[in-house]
């Protein structure tokens, strides 16, 4: 039975075409998704950064005002 499926599948000469023409979508895809993914990590890393900032902007505040305060 398997010989008889496989003597079949080889007798479909359009198949390798179809499966490099796969083959070839895919890693196009795969291409844009690790594009995208290196993008995502960028942009987080700047959100990380711009956040640190900001928490230490708001320390640095908050330290002034208690300074400043009267005794």
């Amino acid at each position: 039975m398997a010989k008889a499926l496989i003597g079949h599948l080889q007798q479909d000469r359009g198949l390798p075409v179809r499966l490099a023409a796969e083959n070839r979508q895919l890693r196009v895809r795969i291409s844009e998704l690790e594009a995208l993914v290196t993008r995502l990590m960028e942009e987080n890393d700047r959100l990380a950064v711009a956040s640190a900032a900001r928490a230490l902007d708001s320390e640095h505040l908050e330290s002034e005002h208690r300074e400043m305060q009267p005794a």
